[in-house]
């Protein structure tokens, strides 16, 4: 008699273990951008925790887009400051990415979807800090302010998670870009509002105004057409 094939593993949902592992590997393929940067954040974040307090502030400040830093190598921390995450979580950054980044870049294709979010940095960056250089010229903020620490990828999270507004099936786009305002919003008009509240706002109506850049993508899934029978 033939023998009986072992019936594939499955798990909580009912699906084969196999077939799960296969999504994933796939949503991961899919979405290189994302990984490879979550990666490297990853590496980052290690070789933060085997520094010294100390150091830690001093190598995060030099890497930082500070005025002062601005001034002396704009481009270099721009880049630089995209790489390090100020407080040494990186799980919380994982699933943020896995969530916004990735839906994004599967949807955009990675060229678009980094556009986004190089424009939702550099934007933010530049503005906020130009607040924080008007607020120092006026006595709002202290001289120290031109050092202060700023790194992360928050910016760019921001934006990426305005531009999905175009991706959510209506009636719930409003809903959605509704909640986006009121989040990054409400720490604006707050008590004791930093210039990062500023950054944080100025990247989400920069990924909203990314919408040329969904456009084109939308356009080409609207026209595609089934295969003939």
């Amino acid at each position: 008699m033939p023998r009986k094939r072992p019936a594939p593993t499955t798990q909580g949902n009912g699906k084969p273990a196999g077939l799960r592992a296969t999504a994933v590997r796939r949503w991961i393929a899919t979405a290189p951008g994302t990984y490879i940067w979550l990666a490297v954040l990853f590496v980052t974040t290690v070789v933060l925790h085997r520094m010294s307090p100390a150091f830690e502030d001093e190598f995060l400040r030099d890497r930082s887009t500070n005025l002062h830093e601005l001034a002396q190598n704009p481009v270099r921390v721009l880049i630089s400051s995209a790489f390090w995450i100020d407080g040494g979580r990186w799980l919380p950054y994982a699933l943020l990415f896995t969530v916004f980044h990735a839906t994004a870049e599967h949807w955009l294709g990675t060229l678009r979807w980094l556009a986004v979010a190089v424009a939702a940095h550099v934007v933010a960056t530049l503005v906020s800090e130009g607040v924080l250089a008007w607020a120092i010229r006026y006595g709002h903020a202290p001289q120290s302010a031109t050092t202060t620490l700023d790194v992360g990828v928050s910016y760019a999270l921001a934006g990426v998670i305005a531009v999905l507004t175009y991706r959510v099936p209506r009636p719930w786009p409003y809903v959605y870009v509704f909640a986006v305002l009121v989040f990054y919003g409400v720490p604006l008009v707050a008590d004791g509002r930093t210039f990062t509240d500023v950054g944080h706002f100025t990247a989400v109506l920069t990924g909203l105004a990314c919408y040329p850049l969904t456009r084109t993508r939308r356009k080409t899934r609207k026209t595609k057409h089934p295969a003939a029978q």
